[in-house]
């Protein structure tokens, strides 16, 4: 017996309570391992890189976004689907130069920081949500954009909100991962 040919393959969702908790277990391991903030911060980097060179792919298949023409387009894609998709939140978009390479995602309510009261003490340089700056830097750099992700805000360092800074540097070579004709 086979399977109907037209059916979609189905997603399995992960309660985002255990992903929450499971990451925050994560960073206090972390916290454990490294003795410094800056450690820890470059390990949830390189962590949420890895996850966003492979999370692309994912999000290309299910989302079937087309092809953005500017940095906004790439901007309200990734604030409107990527992390509604993900997250399950919409943050707030807004452009911070003339020449709109700039932009900022606005977090009025952070999921990762949900059952996180404050840092560690001792930590105050800690980036908590570190990971979704490597996520988003390492699945711009599938789709062949070069940029700079960072923290502004925190509300865990006290902020409103929390804000993450991107910044596009360059597009990069193309004409390196076309294939020939």
């Amino acid at each position: 017996m086979s399977r109907p040919a037209h059916r979609r393959p189905e997603y399995h969702k992960i309660n985002k309570d255990l992903f929450v908790l499971t990451y925050g277990a994560l960073v206090a391991q972390l916290c454990k391992d490294y003795e410094k903030d800056e450690d820890v911060n470059k390990y949830l980097d390189k962590m949420g890189y890895g996850i966003g060179t492979r999370l692309v792919e994912d999000f290309l298949a299910r989302s079937c976004v087309r092809r953005c023409h500017s940095y906004s387009e790439i901007i309200d894609i990734i604030a409107q689907v990527a992390f509604k998709m993900y997250l399950g939140i919409t943050p707030s978009v807004t452009c911070n130069n003339s020449s709109r390479t700039e932009f900022s995602l606005i977090l009025d309510k952070n999921p990762l920081v949900e059952f996180v009261e404050e840092l560690p003490a001792g930590r105050s340089s800690l980036c908590y949500c570190n990971l979704l700056s490597g996520i988003i830097r390492g699945a711009l750099e599938m789709v062949h954009l070069a940029a700079d992700v960072t923290f502004l805000q925190d509300t865990l360092k006290g902020d409103r909100v929390t804000e993450i800074g991107i910044t596009f540097l360059k597009k990069l070579d193309e004409k390196k991962y076309r294939r020939k004709k």
